[in-house]
C-alpha cells in the first residue's frame, strides 16, 4: 500500500471524515456565526467559515495523532488490532502529518489575519500540555474525573478561535457574552467524551478504559444525563443574547427526550453503547446548528 492508501485506511479507523466532518463544520461555523450575531454585526464572509473549519478540523486530528503517541504502549499491549501498534502506519509517519497539518494551519491564519496566531498559539500550547499529560500522567490517571476535566478544557480553546475568525478581523477584541457559549461546548465536549465510554457488560474490553466499567452502567448513564442538562442550561442562557432562547429550548430539549429514552433502554440492555454515542452526536449537532447557523440564517 502507498503512503496515501495507508493514511486513508488509518483516517477511516481513527478518524472518520464522513462522521466527523459534519460535527466539526457545525462545531467550527457556529463558533463564527455566533461571534457574529452576538456583536450584531453583517454575516461573516465564506473566508472565515473556511478557515475556522479547516483549521478546527486539522486541529481534531492533531488530538488523534497526539493520543497515538500518548497511548502507544497500551495500544501495543491491550489493542494490537489498531492501526500503529499492527503496522498500517509509524508513528514517525504520523509526526510528519502533525508537522504538515499545523503548517496548513499557520498558512490559513496568516491568509485570513496575522493576528489570529496568537490565538492559534494558546490552542497548541494546550494540545502540547496534553500529549505530555500535563506532566502528571500518574496522578491524572488515578483520578477519572480530573483527567476528563483537564483534557476538555481544549473545547472551549478550539471554539474560541473559531469565534476569533470573526471578531478579530472586524473588531480586534472579542465581544461580552462569549462566556456561557464557550461553557457549552466544555460540557458538551464531556458529554461526547462519555458517550464514547458507555459500553455494555459484553462489549467491555480488557485494559480498556470506560466510564461504564468506572462508576457501573447506571452511574454512567446518569453522569452523561446530568452533563447534557448542564450543556443544556449553558445553551440557554447563550441563546438569550443572539434572541434564539426558546428554539434552542425546544429543540434541545426533544432531543433530551430521546436521550431520556436512550439512557432508559441502555440501563434495560436493549440499547448498546453505540446508541448512547449517537445520541450524543444527534444533540452536538442540533446543538451547534442553534447556537449558530440557524438563527444566522433566520436574522439575515
Amino acid at each position: 500500500m502507498t503512503i496515501l492508501q495507508r493514511l486513508w485506511t488509518y483516517q477511516k479507523e481513527r478518524f472518520p471524515l464522513f462522521a466527523h466532518g459534519p460535527l466539526i463544520a457545525a462545531f467550527s461555523a457556529c463558533a463564527v456565526s455566533f461571534s457574529s450575531l452576538i456583536r450584531h454585526a453583517p454575516p461573516p464572509g465564506w473566508d472565515m467559515y473556511l478557515t475556522a473549519f479547516v483549521v478546527c478540523l486539522l486541529m481534531f486530528l492533531q488530538l488523534r495523532i497526539a493520543d497515538e503517541f500518548k497511548d502507544a504502549e497500551d495500544d501495543a499491549r491491550w489493542r494490537p488490532y489498531r492501526p500503529v501498534p499492527r503496522g498500517l502506519i509509524k508513528l514517525s509517519e504520523l509526526r510528519i502529518l502533525f508537522i504538515v497539518t499545523a503548517a496548513i494551519q499557520l498558512g490559513l491564519v496568516l491568509w485570513l489575519d496575522p493576528r489570529l496566531t496568537w490565538v492559534l498559539g494558546i490552542a497548541w500550547t494546550y494540545l502540547a500540555l496534553m500529549s505530555v499529560e500535563f506532566f502528571c500522567r500518574d496522578w491524572l490517571k488515578a483520578r477519572p474525573i480530573v483527567y476528563l476535566v483537564s483534557h476538555m478544557g481544549i473545547m472551549p480553546l478550539v471554539d474560541f478561535f473559531g469565534t476569533a475568525c470573526e471578531w478579530l478581523p472586524r473588531a480586534g477584541s472579542p465581544p461580552g457574552g462569549l462566556g456561557w457559549f464557550l461553557a457549552a461546548s466544555f460540557f458538551n465536549g464531556i458529554v461526547i467524551e462519555l458517550g464514547r465510554k458507555l459500553r455494555q457488560p459484553a462489549d467491555e474490553e480488557e485494559g480498556v478504559e470506560t466510564y461504564s466499567r468506572l462508576w457501573g452502567m447506571k452511574g454512567g448513564v446518569l453522569v452523561w444525563l446530568a452533563t447534557l442538562a448542564v450543556t443544556f442550561t449553558c445553551a440557554v442562557v447563550a441563546s438569550q443574547a443572539i434572541h434564539f432562547m426558546r428554539p434552542v429550548c425546544i429543540g434541545l430539549g426533544l432531543v433530551f427526550g430521546f436521550a431520556l429514552c436512550t439512557g432508559w433502554r441502555y440501563l434495560a440492555k436493549g440499547a448498546s453503547g453505540k446508541k448512547i454515542e449517537m445520541i450524543s452526536g444527534i444533540w452536538t449537532l442540533a446543538l451547534y446548528l442553534l447556537l449558530g447557523l440557524i438563527p444566522l440564517w433566520l436574522h439575515s
